[in-house]
């Protein structure tokens, strides 16, 4: 063999070797590859070792990277199911993506079974689907049907280049606050509106020379003007005491009241009102006090009293009774009169409502006095018991917790 024969097999030997030596690290890295895993990184040598490290590195940093995108995704599903405000994720096509647990509440979806359908297929609201079609979503649609009485404020807001996020919100509190403001300016403009209407009358005829009035008809008709006066005092004083009630959390007056002489001297004044036209009994049972503001609860007190004088017809009888039951202190106001029908209970306290506003007003109510007696007892903690029969009677209780209650020779300080 010729020394050039041996030198080309010398060369074919150490190829073969390389060969080998990068065969051997192609196949480990092609079984790695099948089930590829970081920790299991095949081991290299040479090349192979700087070439299979900077894989490892590579690796390490993307595995880092998508940690960190894992734990940002977490941390922003915690906070989305942790709103108060429904969220709903949608995909080009308006399917279902994600949501939270709120919006899952608001639309009755069900995460598990739901994801991945249409929404309109969910919520089938007339006013969303044509809302969801406009693709207008500068402002939000209000949907006030078909969500368990609920008024919920729905908006689309687009992000990246073909995702959509919808958002809920229930305004059922906001709606209701706003409808009662709308129909207590309505209710004050209309309680206002007769005696304006009828002072004005009677001051453009008392002024117009050409009406000869006599003196009888003269004071008749200042005395309709004084009523009507009278009745627009009422309703601003009302207005006035609401007001004070509904500003402070608590009475700044508190003190130990004798409720025997509070009790009785409520009594008094029903009779002085009937002016012997009911029967009126006064029953007072353990001798206490009550911790509290005596010109509230007075207030408060005196109405129920007034209404049962009022709506009861002469010859009845209006009670009124202290005691305590367990602990609390029960104001209650029994009457024999007129009766109330179940359906008009719960909305007894709400302001202007009357059961009949012709009668009411015919007795010189302002339809706030049942709303003053709640506000003054929720600021003593109390709370206005109604129970009643129409033609038979009514009876207004005001209970008291057991922390306002004062044995009789208790004073403020051990309360």
């Amino acid at each position: 063999m010729t020394l050039l024969e041996i030198a080309l097999a010398a060369i074919a030997a150490v190829l073969a070797l390389r060969l080998a030596y990068h065969s051997l690290h192609v196949r480990a890295l092609r079984r790695w590859l099948r089930e590829p895993k970081l920790e299991q990184l095949p081991q290299g040598r040479g090349v192979w070792e700087t070439l299979l490290a900077a894989l490892h590195r590579h690796l390490r940093s993307r595995e880092t990277d998508a940690g960190d995108l894992d734990r940002a995704l977490a941390r922003f599903r915690a906070a989305a199911r942790a709103l108060p405000d429904g969220v709903v994720i949608l995909d080009p096509e308006n399917h279902i993506e994600w949501l939270n647990p709120t919006a899952a509440g608001h639309f009755g979806i069900d995460p598990r079974r739901d994801v991945g359908r249409a929404v309109v297929n969910l919520i089938r609201h007339p006013d969303f689907v044509a809302y969801l079609r406009s693709s207008d979503f500068a402002e939000p649609v209000l949907l006030r049907a078909g969500f368990k009485d609920a008024v919920l404020s729905v908006r689309v807001i687009e992000f990246g280049e073909d995702r959509r996020l919808l958002s809920s919100r229930d305004v059922t509190a906001e709606e209701r606050l706003d409808t009662m403001r709308r129909d207590f300016v309505a209710n004050v403009s209309h309680e206002l509106k007769t005696p304006v209407t009828v002072l004005s009358g009677f001051v453009e005829t008392l002024g117009d020379d050409s009406f000869d009035l006599t003196s009888t008809q003269r004071k008749r008709f200042l005395g309709m003007m004084a009523d009507q006066a009278k009745r627009m005092q009422r309703l601003v004083e009302d207005l006035l005491t609401l007001s004070s009630l509904e500003s402070d959390v608590s009475p700044a007056d508190e003190q130990p009241m004798d409720m025997r002489a509070f009790v009785e001297r409520l009594g008094e004044e029903a009779r002085a009102l009937s002016a012997g036209r009911h029967t009126v009994e006064v029953t007072i049972g353990e001798d206490c006090r009550l911790l509290g503001s005596a010109k509230e609860l007075y207030s408060a007190l005196s109405n129920l009293v007034s209404n049962a004088v009022r709506y009861t017809p002469a010859g009845g009888t209006v009670k009124l009774a202290w005691r305590l039951d367990g602990g609390r202190g029960m104001f209650s106001v029994a009457d024999t009169g007129i009766g109330i029908e179940a359906r008009h209970i719960p909305r007894l306290t709400e302001r202007f409502y009357r059961v009949d506003s012709g009668r009411s007003r015919e007795s010189g109510g302002t339809g706030l006095g049942l709303a003053i007696v709640k506000h003054a007892l929720t600021r003593h903690q109390a709370v206005l018991d109604v129970t009643s029969e129409l033609g038979r009677g009514s009876s207004f209780s005001a209970v008291f917790p057991e922390a306002r209650i004062l044995a009789a020779g208790e004073n403020q300080a051990a309360a």
